[in-house]
């Protein structure tokens, strides 16, 4: 058989093939990622119903939350489906195109949840910090100046990424080593120099990832050493920063594992890797309205009266 690169032929058309080596044990994966898949949208969507029709949930916090659902909700369309019917029906083929706008999804929405997170700690700085300037500085038109810059860097560094992993020629094999068009899992098919495609990649996730995770380590610094001197006045927000560090903590170490398992020689086994990616783009979809809604006060208690009022209607019917 002759060599395909040298018969100047690229890929337009990719299998994804992740957890393959799983055998016949490969479409039980449905069933867990399947129950995920559904608490995912189905508790996100409550918890933007709520906070949007609840006049007393339409704070900047609360409203802030919402976003963060929104993002929980939006990011396991991107590939969940995808990946489900490969478990099941072995349906795996995904052309570039597609592969490309999925990878978009996944690398523009992802990076939104912490910088969805940098923006909670904005807003946790300014309540705690500085009440006197709480609603100057947290007001829509205000707050606004805080959302754009964050977003148009975002944008620009993926859209970069994506592009040039568009550009690139495919002529080895069309079969992709993961269950969804991660950045690298593609771009390392390619048969030219993919150097400057590295290079884009690690700034896509030291300018977005890292640069919004030691803003927020330095926001909630000041918060908790503001908070300690004041006493147990607000202790109650005191908490709720050290959970906001633990999710993020845990989301940025698994993003950045997942981007440097790929870069630098590891012992990490492809169904590692894989899972490592499912936890940081996945995860936090399902624990997050569980961590920013049920813990919450207001919002468990105005969920528990939207319960017990579905409950009582029918009744009454």
């Amino acid at each position: 058989m002759k060599n395909l690169s040298t018969q100047n032929i690229s890929f337009t058309e990719f299998k994804l093939n992740g957890f393959y080596s799983l055998g016949e044990w490969r479409p039980f994966l449905f069933i867990p990622f399947f129950l995920m898949f559904l608490l995912a949208i189905t508790a996100n969507s409550i918890l933007i119903y709520l906070i949007k029709t609840q006049k007393s949930l339409h704070s900047p916090m609360y409203v802030l939350i919402g976003g963060m659902a929104g993002v929980d909700l939006i990011m396991p369309i991107f590939f969940v489906p995808n990946m489900l019917l490969s478990f099941l029906f072995n349906w795996n083929e995904i052309s570039l195109t597609g592969c490309l706008i999925q990878m978009f999804g996944i690398h523009f929405v992802g990076p939104l949840q912490i910088t969805l997170l940098f923006w909670m700690a904005l807003d946790r700085y300014f309540a705690i910090c500085k009440p006197l300037y709480y609603h100057k500085y947290m007001e829509i038109s205000n707050f606004a100046k805080f959302v754009f810059a964050p977003v148009i860097r975002n944008g620009l560094l993926i859209v970069t990424m994506v592009s040039l992993a568009g550009k690139l020629t495919f002529c080895a094999t069309n079969v992709i080593d993961h269950c969804f068009c991660e950045h690298m899992a593609l771009v390392q098919l390619a048969c030219g120099d993919i150097s400057t495609n590295n290079i884009v990649g690690l700034m896509s996730a030291f300018f977005i990832a890292a640069a919004d995770f030691i803003l927020i380590t330095v926001s909630y610094g000041v918060i908790i050493i503001s908070v300690l001197k004041s006493g147990k006045v607000h202790m109650k927000a005191l908490h709720t920063c050290i959970t906001h560090l633990i999710v993020l903590s845990v989301t940025l170490t698994t993003a950045l594992t997942s981007f440097l398992s790929y870069r630098i020689r590891n012992n990490i086994s492809s169904n590692n890797r894989i899972f490592i990616s499912i936890i940081y783009l996945f995860f936090p979809s399902c624990l997050h309205p569980l961590i920013y809604g049920w813990r919450i006060k207001e919002i468990r208690e105005t969920f528990l009266k939207f319960i017990n009022n579905s409950m009582v209607f029918p009744l009454i019917k």
